[in-house]
């Protein structure tokens, strides 16, 4: 179902921070109908997350897939990694090389590597969205929706001193990933979502509390499958979401677009905070007409992008499943 192509090769990368890269692999899955066939949703995946997005396998095969909200049998889907994202042998060693800026420029210049002048969709989550939004301010034209999910166009003080404290953890511990994949948690979830879950339980094996058995099974599990320096790297890019450095303000940016702007929030995200994609949306309305703003209800917090698919469905339906709705 899902066809695995050979990377894209972007050479001579030249990121914002000024360091030289002669080759970048880009690798990406596509899905769907055949490229060029159908109208092309591009998906891109968040922190420990890769292109591989519906099919057994995929992280987002509840929302894409046949008959699903972004439906196979209607769309070309597209997903790239983040080159040093894990998901193949590219490592970055200098994390500190790269901004989510560049990721989007690669990710430009993959979609021009493919002849794909237009999109009708960009969508992502957490850093994933982020990366979308700072693709839409580089090339205003490219897509006709912009579905940034649990994310926004810049990393507030309080992102940037998780991730902060995310990357003293993942250089100074000796347990990184896991230690870092504990405290992340936190941020993924939220006391309502960790109290529902656990009410206080204790693990009888281990005499110890279900919410702290279950934490370290989190980090175990990540520190299987997941590298050091992608997690470095992906850390970074979650950190430096912001359109408007070294740029033009947030009006003069999004005033050249004609894309609709689907901003949807999570009531209870304590990483990118509903309070702050109200006021991302309320500043779009100033100047600019098709922006929406929904929100999904649940105690799961920022996590809930993975978990509340009926919701998102629900929320996508108007955008995806137009014609199927008047059937």
């Amino acid at each position: 179902m899902e066809n695995i192509p050979s990377p894209i090769i972007i050479h001579d990368f030249i990121t914002e921070s000024g360091a030289s890269y002669h080759s970048l692999p880009l690798s990406f899955t596509l899905s769907g109908l055949p490229l060029y066939s159908a109208p092309i949703v591009l998906v891109n995946h968040a922190l420990t997350g890769n292109s591989e997005v519906t099919g057994k396998n995929g992280w987002w095969n509840d929302l894409i897939g046949d008959e699903k909200t972004i439906d196979t049998q209607r769309y070309t889907i597209l997903a790239f990694d983040v080159p040093g994202n894990g998901n193949d042998s590219f490592i970055v060693e200098n994390y500190q090389d790269f901004t989510t800026r560049d990721i989007a420029r690669i990710f430009i210049k993959g979609l021009e590597s493919l002849d794909i002048a237009q999109l009708h969709t960009i969508i992502g989550g957490s850093v994933g969205g982020g990366i979308a939004w700072e693709i839409l301010a580089l090339e205003p034209n490219i897509t006709q929706n912009l579905i940034p999910i649990a994310t926004d166009w810049k990393s507030t003080d309080w992102m940037i001193a998780n991730c902060y404290l995310q990357e003293q953890i993942l250089n100074n511990s000796s347990k990184p990933i896991e230690d870092a994949r504990i405290h992340a948690m936190l941020c993924y979830r939220s006391p309502e979502s960790f109290k529902e879950k656990f009410q206080r339980t204790i693990n009888n094996e281990q005499l110890i509390f279900n919410i702290e058995s279950w934490l370290a099974h989190h980090g175990q599990k990540l520190q299987k499958r997941y590298q050091l320096a992608s997690y470095k790297l992906m850390n970074q890019l979650l950190k430096t979401i912001d359109i408007t450095r070294n740029s033009q303000d947030f009006e003069t940016l999004l005033s050249r677009t004609n894309a609709a702007i689907h901003i949807i929030g999570i009531n209870s995200d304590l990483f990118f905070t509903p309070k702050e994609n109200r006021e991302t949306y309320n500043e779009l309305k100033k100047f600019k007409n098709n922006v929406f703003y929904s929100e999904i209800d649940s105690v799961h917090g920022h996590d809930a992008f993975l978990i509340e698919y009926k919701q998102l469905d629900h929320l996508l339906a108007d955008i995806f499943k137009a014609e199927t709705i008047e059937k």
